[in-house]
């Protein structure tokens, strides 16, 4: 229940939300991707689904629209397009929590809403001799479950139920990001992300100035507990790769997706930071993706094997993103499509209006060949088709802000314009560059449509279909069938869609959301 420090604090968010409300968020607010009402978004948190409510809590900085201390806000849908806020239900107002209630997750059982988060806390440094990285910071982990039942608006009173202490004493003082879920035995596991101190002589590294002398040696890793009520945890198996992978595993998730075979591909997803050189360097400053699992994570270093680390998404503008499963059994994805510590684009249309960030629309998963995953939207995207046109091999269409393309029957040649600066293609081998499908903006410009964005690209050997998702301000491109994915903002002055393919079908809905 709220103290006093929380009582203030939710009179000011509700005093921030609410003049917001009245602002609006001006000519770039999206239509079905979640939005902060005020200052920042990041990271999707507790997501689930109760009594067919879609809950999705999220990194909130109500004060600031260039970050801050975190709450969690919260929004809901009954279909995964049509989002409402409905508050900030978790507020930093204890001694384990003051510097933000950090990410976590939620499981639904018993008529309640039971969350696992990390405390963020970073001491008074009054001689100047914490590194915020080996001393100085701490970060709990901290449960709490609804009070009114399924609504998750109002939550008990908090509980550490491991500290820092507890961690393994090789850690650093990153350790954080609480994903939960119950096997099939009832027994519940839960991962975090972790840094592990790796001692000796200066690593060049073009993360130290930001992340500490030890970005360029220390090592990334998951830590697995279980439990059997979610309060008492003990560490069953610590996950890492045999060669070092980033120096930090954040945002961590475990997911089991059905296959033909009755077989489930199992799959460890989370976000490395650290990770440089040869094609990381044509990338983000930090990637999200998954591995392929054989065996058993929570079984010890000798019962599972990891597999091809893949990119969740290939864009510009996604990270930390979180799994949930549907009361249909679904499994959904939902992505932060922002981008930390960037300082060569930016959003600075939306940040005039006091808001910067959004979440992805939410794709559901499938389990691919070649370990790979599959993304889509969420089907409940077609139950906004307003009116669709058709043409073969080529399609022009103006003037729409929310639209789904779906291109079907692709042979050879491929070249979509998305508002008139956003060049999508396939583009054939050429010298040392194979062939690969691309994301270009056409003016890299801070004042363009992409506000600094270049181009991605990633090596393709055909593209089959492709589906191009827009909004006002965000667009997805979902290639051969969601195997490969790039989502980017986009600040455009007029909005159209062109596509060129020879042979191929193109479907264009409008969508009414």
């Amino acid at each position: 229940m709220p103290n006093a420090l929380g009582r203030d604090l939710a009179k000011l968010v509700a005093a921030v939300d609410a003049a917001a409300s009245e602002c609006g968020h001006g000519a770039y607010g999206q239509h079905f991707h979640i939005m902060p009402p005020a200052g920042w978004l990041n990271d999707p948190n507790g997501l689930c689904q109760a009594d067919g409510v879609f809950h999705a809590y999220f990194q909130y900085a109500p004060f600031d629209v260039g970050g801050g201390v975190k709450a969690w806000g919260h929004a809901t849908s009954r279909d995964l397009m049509t989002w409402d806020y409905v508050g900030a239900p978790l507020l930093p107002d204890e001694p384990f929590d003051c510097h933000g209630v950090y990410s976590g997750s939620a499981l639904v059982e018993d008529g309640r809403i039971r969350v696992l988060y990390t405390g963020n806390v970073k001491l008074s440094d009054a001689d100047g001799t914490y590194d915020y990285v080996n001393t100085g910071r701490r970060a709990d982990t901290v449960y709490v479950e609804s009070v009114d039942g399924l609504a998750g608006r109002e939550f008990s009173q908090k509980c550490v139920v491991l500290a820092s202490d507890d961690y393994p004493e090789d850690l650093t003082c990153h350790v954080r990001d609480p994903k939960v879920w119950r096997d099939a035995d009832g027994r519940y596991h839960m991962v975090l992300g972790a840094r592990r101190r790796v001692d000796g002589p200066h690593v060049d590294s073009r993360f130290c100035a930001m992340h500490g002398e030890g970005a360029g040696r220390d090592v990334g890793e998951i830590l697995v507990y279980g439990s059997a009520d979610m309060l008492s945890w003990e560490l069953e198996s610590r996950v890492s790769t045999p060669k070092r992978f980033g120096f930090m595993w954040e945002c961590p998730g475990y997911l089991e997706l059905e296959t033909d075979g009755g077989i489930p591909a199992k799959f460890l997803s989370f976000s490395p930071q650290g990770l440089e050189g040869g094609r990381w360097d044509r990338g983000n400053v930090y990637a999200a993706g998954y591995m392929p699992v054989t065996g058993d994570i929570t079984g010890g270093k000798d019962a599972y094997e990891l597999g091809e680390f893949r990119l969740w998404d290939a864009g510009f503008d996604f990270y930390a993103p979180q799994e949930f499963t549907s009361e249909d059994g679904r499994h959904i994805l939902i992505g932060w499509m922002g981008m930390p510590d960037e300082p060569t684009y930016g959003n600075a249309p939306t940040v005039a209006c006091g808001w910067q960030h959004c979440m992805t629309v939410p794709r559901e998963l499938t389990a691919g060949a070649g370990g790979v995953v599959l993304q889509q939207p969420a089907r409940e995207i077609e139950c906004h088709y307003a009116s669709v046109r058709v043409g073969e091999g080529s399609l022009e269409v103006a003037g729409d802000t929310c639209f789904d393309v779906v291109v079907d029957g692709v042979d050879g040649a491929f070249t979509a314009i998305v508002d008139g600066e956003l060049k999508l293609a396939f583009v054939p081998a050429e010298g040392e560059l194979p062939a690969r499908f691309e994301m270009r903006f056409t003016d890299e410009g801070r004042a363009s449509a992409g506000c600094g964005r270049t181009v991605r690209w990633e090596p393709v050997d055909e593209v089959r279909n492709v589906r191009i998702v827009g909004d006002v301000s965000s667009v997805e491109v979902f290639v051969n069938d969601g195997a490969l994915v790039f989502s980017t903002r986009i600040y455009p002055e007029a909005y159209g869609v062109t596509v060129d393919t020879p042979g191929a079908c193109v479907t264009y809905h409008i969508l009414n959301i």
